[in-house]
């Protein structure tokens, strides 16, 4: 161990040595802050858990907000895997976002890389110009809802899975493209440059340096556009029919099925099943989408 090391450990336990009652308070007083806002976020999932697994139809029972664990069982589960419409709901909603992914990434990630790289005439009134109109048009949802709708019945268009996932593909396409430009411009060009000078390239360039960079970035847009179709439910109620209905339209469906009463602990473990591919793929590509989510840069 050399001689700086040794100083700097001895200069951060007499750090820690001088930390005063008032310090630990305050670090004492966050913790439980911190742990107190997480029970509070968590509690509606918690609480919709347990009732999946009870006994009956109801989120509650007679002694109190949670059920008797001692009454917990999977048979609202079964019901929802191998009673009801949910696997067909959930390969409709897979289509959906197969065609929503892919149609925006294959556009999102050149898009994004040309208004970071080339100047072209209109760039920056193309760029904020299309942003700018599709955060507007969001504000007009039910006159472009009615307008949508007449649309696609004129032409023939409704009730095609093919027909939603474009349209989710379309409105996720601008902001994405923005989210994802913004990224690429803290790749730094002299890594472009001394690719060039090696002999790769344009594609090369695009295809080693660029894409294994952007990877945060392309993460965070990734679960963007996977979430504006996997979790979309206005326009899919409107414009498809029941034999077409994706999982949240088919979740919908089962909470207000019953004429009198809703059956709580099916809808329960529906939504379980409906939320869990998006917790998976989260939790798979969390270190990408928080540091795409930093923007923090790259260090040179």
């Amino acid at each position: 161990m050399t001689a700086s090391k040794s100083e700097t450990r001895s200069d951060e336990q007499a750090g820690s040595s001088r930390r005063n009652p008032l310090d630990i308070a305050k670090t004492v007083a966050a913790t439980g802050g911190a742990v107190g806002i997480l029970v509070v976020l968590m509690f509606p999932v918690y609480w919709i858990f347990t009732a999946s697994l009870s006994q009956g139809t109801g989120l509650m029972s007679s002694e109190g907000i949670f059920a008797d664990p001692a009454t917990y069982n999977l048979e609202a589960y079964h019901w929802v895997l191998f009673e009801s419409d949910f696997r067909d709901a959930l390969v409709n909603s897979l289509v959906v976002v197969f065609v929503t992914v892919s149609v925006s990434m294959s556009v999102v990630i050149p898009g994004a890389y040309a208004l970071s790289r080339r100047n072209f005439v209109g760039r920056e009134k193309v760029l904020y110009g299309y942003v700018l109109f599709t955060q507007v048009g969001a504000g007009l949802s039910v006159a472009t809802l009615v307008a949508l709708y007449a649309l696609f019945v004129n032409l023939g268009l409704s009730d095609s899975l093919l027909v939603l996932g474009l349209f989710y593909a379309a409105g996720a396409i601008p902001f994405n493209t923005w989210l994802l430009k913004t990224f690429m411009d803290n790749i730094p060009v002299s890594y472009e440059e001394a690719a060039i000078v090696d002999g790769a390239g344009r594609w090369d360039v695009i295809r080693e340096v660029i894409l294994p960079l952007s990877k945060p970035g392309i993460a965070v847009v990734l679960v963007f556009t996977f979430l504006a179709g996997w979790n979309e439910f206005i326009v899919a109620r409107t414009l498809l029919s029941p034999d077409n209905y994706t999982l949240s339209v088919e979740l919908y469906s089962l909470a207000t099925a019953g004429r009198y009463e809703t059956p709580w602990t099916e809808f329960s473990a529906f939504a379980i099943l409906f939320a869990m591919p998006v917790a998976i793929i989260y939790f798979f590509a969390q270190s990408y989408v928080e540091s795409g989510l930093s923007f923090g840069g790259m260090e040179g």
